[in-house]
């Protein structure tokens, strides 16, 4: 598992970034690899990374908080 916090998340779109704690380096997260029910700006997060159609993406991301 690897932990980070949300860039941002628009819920109207369906999606958002989660910079990564140990790399610093953005990866984006679809509303369909949520395991939590809200994301906000600043949240903590835990998640995996998986390949997506067009790289890296976020799955089961949970709140940590």
């Amino acid at each position: 598992m690897r932990t980070g916090k949300v860039k941002f998340f628009i819920e109207s779109k369906g999606y958002g970034f989660i910079t990564d704690d140990e790399t610093g380096r953005d990866i984006f997260v679809h509303a369909t690899g949520l395991n939590a029910e809200n994301l906000r700006e600043g949240d903590k997060v835990s998640y995996i990374e998986e390949d997506g159609k067009k790289g890296k993406v976020a799955a089961q991301v949970a709140s940590m908080s």
